[in-house]
């Protein structure tokens, strides 16, 4: 390495000082890449070195569908369990590290560990105590009105009772997750500090998917948080296009069959017209017990059978075992005009 003389250090300050050098930086403004880009036309976007994504936003966009199934399925569990309605809607779903996700939580706080039964690692699903209490209030028999929320971890019983509503939403995330594949989950830990869990390194990249829960006047958050190892196993799976692809074909069947299974014991009127005919408003208001209305149609001609109000078949009537009775003569295609009656 050679040394600058004194020389070269003065032309150096000069230049400064005049601003001949930030001229000439201005001037030559380059974009180093292995073919040449005109600096007006090339697009430039900001990567953070420290924050890397290493999930598509396919894939993001699927994990949020999927959750929102999930979030709607929780709010109707709750709402059954509760007796008042609940809502939950997906608020948010990104990536980040896992240490800013904990750093952003309140202490203390419902802090779950779960285990799913097919992937190796762990979640974790942190609850607010601005809904935990309310839910608990719910629960003993309270109305929420004037709820104190209390500062400190929660105690053995309020954990039970709060298990018991974690256990749905459990139940409800398995439900949701089927479509990408079957996957029980289980709680195994709980913590009211967030600080004194690490599932995974402070810089590993998390999937979190905040929800918000509502219940009458009360509302509080929900945090999914589901770490990228935990997953990776399924992100191939995860992408929009085929977990699409797999939701429509695994339930084209199971709908079919439930659809026809349905139809097949639906109940549909069907009745049968003799003859028909038009008369006067004038004949109508005049018409008395004895009056005889006569038609154009003969006594042998077939009867019309309608299925709902669709015209069907042509029929001969008779009686069955003492009861009236038609005998199916001819079916009627849409459109057909029949003799003695009016079609729509």
């Amino acid at each position: 390495m050679s040394m600058l003389d004194q020389n070269e250090i003065d032309a150096l300050l000069n230049a400064v000082d005049t601003g001949d050098e930030a001229e000439e930086t201005d001037d030559v403004q380059k974009i180093f890449s292995r073919t040449r880009k005109d600096l007006d036309t090339v697009e430039i976007r900001q990567y953070d070195f420290k924050r890397p994504e290493r999930v598509s936003k396919d894939q993001m966009l699927a994990l949020e569908t999927l959750h929102e199934a999930f979030a709607r399925n929780f709010g109707a569990s709750l709402s059954g369990f509760l007796r008042t309605i609940v809502e939950v809607r997906v608020a948010a779903c990104e990536q980040m590290t896992y240490g800013e996700f904990v750093a952003g939580l309140p202490n203390p706080t419902s802090y779950n560990l779960i285990q799913p039964d097919k992937l190796e690692g762990q979640m974790c699903l942190e609850v607010s105590p601005l809904i935990i209490y309310p839910i608990i209030d719910r629960l003993l028999g309270g109305t929420n009105q004037d709820l104190f929320i209390p500062q400190r971890p929660m105690t053995a019983i309020e954990q039970r009772l709060i298990s018991n509503v974690l256990r749905r939403g459990l139940d409800a995330l398995s439900e949701a997750w089927e479509s990408v594949r079957e996957l029980k989950f289980e709680i195994v830990a709980h913590e009211s500090n967030p600080q004194l869990v690490q599932i995974v390194p402070p810089n590993e990249v998390v999937m979190v998917i905040g929800l918000e829960v509502r219940m009458a006047s009360r509302a509080g958050t929900m945090n999914l948080c589901i770490p990228y190892n935990v997953i990776e196993p399924v992100m191939d799976e995860l992408s929009s296009q085929s977990w699409f692809a797999v939701s429509r074909s695994e339930n084209d069947n199971t709908s079919h069959d439930r659809i026809t299974k349905n139809i097949d014991q639906t109940g549909i009127e069907v009745s049968a017209v003799l003859a028909e005919t038009t008369i006067t408003l004038k004949d109508l208001s005049d018409m008395k017990v004895g009056d005889m209305l006569v038609t154009s149609k003969g006594h042998k001609d077939p009867a019309l059978i309608l299925v709902g109000q669709e015209s069907k078949f042509l029929a001969q009537v008779g009686q069955h075992r003492g009861n009236r009775a038609v005998r199916i003569t001819q079916s009627v295609a849409r459109g057909d005009r029949v003799q003695g009656h009016t079609q729509d």
